[in-house]
């Protein structure tokens, strides 16, 4: 398990949700669960959940948070991960009595879940995604929906084929910063929107830890275009309101991988230790630990790889221009080797322009605030400061509150399904293509989806 659009509104996959389970991913611009949100208090009837892909983000964001929080809603009746240890070590953590399976398709058929939650490898999402779909189940799956265009087009197919729905999880579009952001271009301060400056820096804890796991791997991950930019992509598709029409893209490997003056398999068997700075003891973190390293006698995955591993072959410097369907252009730039991390950001509008620079690691103040500055041409400069929030900028809680509580409103259109998740993907893959071809990349050459100037 580390294995033309459809039309079905997120309002018709409640109804048959609801129907189901009295209860279930709530679409937040509905109120078709009205009726039943008493039912829902006295914990009489709640949706029946299973998650496939029993990782970090599986055991934390999807599983024991779930439990813990939304109980009232839910309850999981299946857990199922291809390594039988960790399956066994995810429970423990999640603090729950279900079945468990390494079997993805026999848990189907046995718990007959509403919802499936995939948490698995980025390569094997789409596998989930429709075969849950086929035997009854709406999703929700952790982004990137899919790592390829091909991939991408089996859902679409899937959802269409199936009546069913998979909600991707952006957390990102729910941080109450990139929120106020999406405000403030809907109020018309700076005017018609025409570029956006756009470049986001991993430094060297969190941007080396993708070159440790599989994620170094482009036919696991797509490579950062499509597992980590697809964030991004999903949020200037967001903030934009428009499809993206064709993307030109550079891209290279110039610090791990293959650039190290020394390699191991990993860190705990490497002989460098002594003067290697991404030197990571693993087994300092327990729970890391428990979840991976005392399990990899069952699949030889390592937690802790050595970043200069020969096997990389995904880009750690990346760079592309976005022209979007409504005319807006975006320079967009990702940085893997960084001594901090964080972005910085520019709208450029007719009226005005509106920029952010967020640090989120080795901060050095004590600053509790993300800040906006609104400057507008021949005016006066604004600075809007955002609390900042825990998980995702403060977005986690209030995604899982949107994905689960019945009758929350959407008023920034921040839920998303196949087709956000879709166009949020095939930037990050045109790059790639791009890339490899020398030359721009039409999105509309891709899959069955015909972008729009203005967002479905």
């Amino acid at each position: 398990m580390n294995n033309n659009v459809n039309s079905i509104s997120r309002r018709k996959f409640l109804a048959v949700s609801g129907a189901i389970a009295g209860t279930s991913m709530i679409n937040p611009k509905s109120n078709i669960l009205a009726a039943n949100t008493e039912g829902i208090k006295q914990n009489t009837k709640r949706a029946k959940v299973a998650i496939v892909g029993l990782g970090v983000r599986g055991i934390g964001m999807w599983g024991g948070d779930i439990v813990r929080e939304y109980s009232d809603y839910v309850e999981y009746v299946g857990l199922c991960d291809h390594n039988p240890g960790r399956l066994q070590t995810g429970k423990e953590m999640i603090v729950i009595d279900c079945p468990t399976y390494t079997d993805f398709e026999l848990m189907m058929r046995e718990t007959k879940p509403d919802v499936l939650i995939v948490t698995t490898d980025d390569d094997t999402h789409d596998y989930f995604i429709s075969k849950g779909m086929d035997m009854g189940a709406n999703i929700i799956c952790e982004k990137p929906m899919a790592i390829d265009e091909k991939k991408i087009q089996t859902i679409i197919d899937a959802e269409k084929r199936t009546g069913k729905e998979c909600i991707v999880t952006f957390n990102y579009r729910y941080s109450p910063h990139r929120a106020k952001m999406w405000e403030i271009l809907r109020s018309g301060e700076i005017g018609e929107l025409t570029s956006v400056d756009f470049h986001w820096y991993l430094d060297t804890s969190h941007g080396a830890d993708y070159f440790r796991r599989w994620h170094r791997l482009v036919e696991k991950g797509g490579s950062l275009w499509v597992h980590k930019a697809s964030h991004h992509f999903d949020l200037l598709n967001w903030w934009i309101e428009s499809d993206p029409e064709s993307i030109y893209a550079l891209g290279s490997l110039d610090f791990y991988g293959k650039n190290g003056p020394f390699r191991a398999v990993n860190c705990r068997n490497c002989p460098h230790t002594d003067k290697c700075d991404f030197f990571w003891d693993i087994t300092k973190n327990q729970r890391l630990t428990k979840l991976y390293v005392e399990n990899e006698k069952y699949d030889g995955y390592h937690r802790d790889g050595c970043v200069f591993r020969n096997d990389v072959n995904i880009y750690d410097k990346m760079a592309a221009t976005i022209k979007y369907m409504n005319g807006v252009q975006v320079s967009y730039s990702l940085t893997a080797y960084s001594p901090y991390e964080g972005y910085r950001i520019a709208f450029n509008g007719t009226k005005g322009r509106m920029d952010a620079w967020i640090q989120e690691s080795n901060q050095t103040s004590d600053v509790n605030y993300d800040e906006i500055v609104v400057s507008k041409n021949f005016g006066k400069r604004e600075y809007i400061q955002i609390p900042q929030g825990s998980g995702h900028g403060g977005g986690d809680k209030l995604l899982k509150d949107h994905v689960f509580i019945p009758n929350i409103p959407d008023p920034l259109k921040q839920a998303s399904g196949v087709r956000d998740g879709a166009l949020a993907c095939l930037i990050g893959i045109a790059a790639r293509k791009s890339i490899e071809t020398k030359k721009p990349v039409l999105i509309k050459d891709l899959t069955t989806i015909k972008p729009q100037v203005k967002k479905l």
